[in-house]
Formats: C-alpha cells, sequence, structure tokens
C-alpha cells in the first residue's frame, strides 16, 4: 500500500470507507482475514458480507470487523476519521490539538480528544532490548515539564509561595513541575522517556539499569544522581558550569529531544496534567524515533499503521 506523502493525498485516499477498511486489514491479515476467536480449520477463510461491511466465519458464525481488537474497537467514529487523524498526529512535527482534529474532520471536540489518547495507547515503546547494545554512546538527562509560575493564577501563586517560604533554599526547584528522565542511544537514534517520581539517586541510576547495557558507555552531567555508574558502565561527565561539550562527552541530543518535547506541550496542547505526560512522551517518543532521514526516507505513518492493528482496544 503507497502511503499518502501529504494531507490532501490523505484525505482523497481515506474518504472511502473500503479503502480504509482494506488497508487495516491488510495489516492484521497479511495472508488474509482470520476469526479472532475461532479456532477451526476455516478461520482464514471467513464470508465477506458486503452491505454490513464485514465477515463471518463458516465454522463458529460469528460475524467480525476488521475494528474488532484493535484501538478502533467499540467506537461509532468511523474509519474514514480515525486514519486521517491518525496521518495527522505521525506527520505534524509539533503534535495536532484536538481542536484542530475537531476543525479539521468535523466530529466533536470530546470525540477528537478520545481519538488522540487511544492512538496515543498505541504509540508505546514495549520494547525489551537494552539501548547501547554496541557499547554506546548513550546519552541520559532529566528535565522538569511544567508551568511558569508567573503564568499562573493568583491564587495558584500564593499557594506556592506559601509552600517555598517553609522549603530549604535551593531545594524547590521542581516543586510545581514534573520529572521526566530520558536516555538516548546515539548509534541507534532511538529515545526513551518516562516520568520518574524523584531525582534521586536511587531513582534515576535503576532507571539507568533498565533501559542500557552492562558495560555501555554513559554520558551525563555533573547531577550527583549519576555518580556511581562507573560501577556498571564507561561513564563520562560534562560539567556544566564549566563547558557543555567536551569531545564526545555530551548530552546535546537528549537536550535536544526535551527543546521538541516543550515546544509540543507549551505551543500545541498548552496545558498537559501530569496524569496524562506520559501519553503525550510516547507521541513524541514515537515521531522521534521514527523520523525520517536521508539514509531512511520512511513515512512517519507506515510503521505506526501496522502498530495500531496490533493493539487491543482499551478505554480511556
Amino acid at each position: 500500500m503507497e502511503t499518502p506523502k501529504t494531507l490532501q493525498e490523505a484525505i482523497q485516499y481515506f474518504s472511502d470507507e473500503q479503502v480504509c477498511i482494506d488497508a487495516v486489514a491488510l495489516m492484521r491479515w497479511p495472508d488474509g482475514p482470520e476469526c479472532p476467536d475461532c479456532r477451526g480449520e476455516d478461520k482464514k477463510n471467513p464470508m465477506w458480507l458486503n452491505t454490513p461491511k464485514r465477515w463471518k466465519c463458516r465454522s463458529c458464525r460469528r460475524q467480525f470487523s476488521v475494528k474488532v481488537g484493535t484501538i478502533f474497537e467499540d467506537s461509532p467514529i468511523p474509519l474514514t476519521k480515525w486514519l486521517p487523524a491518525l496521518w495527522m498526529m505521525c506527520n505534524c512535527k509539533n503534535g495536532v490539538s484536538s481542536w484542530e482534529l475537531h476543525r479539521s474532520l468535523g466530529i466533536t471536540q470530546k470525540s477528537a480528544w478520545f481519538v488522540g489518547q487511544r492512538l496515543r495507547l498505541a504509540l508505546k515503546n514495549k520494547s525489551l532490548f537494552k539501548m547501547g547494545q554496541d557499547g554506546g554512546p548513550v546519552e541520559v538527562d532529566e528535565t522538569w515539564v511544567g508551568g511558569r509560575v508567573h503564568n499562573m493564577h493568583k491564587s495558584k501563586r500564593v499557594e506556592l509561595e506559601s509552600i517555598r517560604s517553609n522549603q530549604i533554599e535551593g531545594r524547590n526547584r521542581g516543586l510545581n513541575k514534573t520529572i521526566v528522565m530520558g536516555v538516548l542511544d546515539r548509534d541507534m537514534r532511538q529515545v526513551r522517556a518516562k516520568v520518574v517520581p524523584d531525582v534521586k539517586r536511587e531513582t534515576l541510576q535503576t532507571e539507568v539499569l533498565k533501559q542500557v547495557k552492562y558495560g555501555s558507555k554513559v554520558y551525563t552531567d555533573e547531577h550527583v544522581g549519576y555518580d556511581s555508574l562507573h560501577c556498571r558502565f564507561v561513564h563520562d561527565v560534562v560539567n556544566h558550569s564549566i563547558e557543555y561539550v567536551n569531545g564526545q562527552v555530551h548530552t546535546q541530543g537528549i537536550e535536544n529531544f526535551w527543546s521538541l518535547l516543550k515546544r509540543t506541550l507549551r505551543g500545541t496542547y498548552v496545558a498537559v496534567e501530569p496524569y496524562h505526560l506520559d501519553r503525550y512522551l510516547d507521541e513524541q517518543m514515537f515521531r522521534y524515533n521514527n523520523r525520517a532521514t536521508k539514509d531512511n526516507p520512511l513515512n512517519d505513518a507506515d510503521p505506526l499503521l501496522s502498530k495500531l492493528a496490533e493493539d487491543p482496544a482499551r478505554r480511556c
């Protein structure tokens, strides 16, 4: 299937419901449609019912559509809305808000938010492989995500100031922010990030041990939370109070990802609650990890369309 390269092509291509059904079915069942429940001999040869646009199993007689077992299941929104929304989410480099989907697709804002959140569920990176498989180098860093105090309502500012007055000076940097930790593999050009509760040594080093292969080169800043990584890794530190780059030792790659993430959160989504931040991280990681390059000029929608068909339907 030739994936549309422009928004105009995507709208025209996915305007036909049968084309959308065929596209998702081809990704789900490359060898032909299969009954999701039946274990009979004819599970790969169901009958196509043209009027309801679904299949009927010859063994168990159950009818099923292409949506069954995917994030599209139980949704009355047609695939002619889902797939253009998918294309926009993959190709809009700074993300696409629910209000933009609402205006572009002609659905309500609540439905657009529902569509966006379900699509983000399919973007989650479930890889079990550790980073730094060839020895690295791997960059590790953390950042704070949240609104600026001077932009908050007066009542919220007063509340934060009262809390800060009771804390030790210099210990309240992330008082009203969410902490995100990220790991970037330079060779694979892949990034993984997640929300963490704090920046204590135990928390940060546990995440590094989970995500990075033992013995790899690990580059971090001078944060005290990384001071024992040399026991398991080849650990080099760049002191940001003196310099940002020392030869190959730097964290500019992961900081580039932070700038892309914050540009998306501030410019497109404007206000993201901490309990939803993981999903927006998954969306930004997917776009970063599957971006087109000179060596790999793929379309961002190609890997996602096949991934959508594999994920079971979940409610947001």
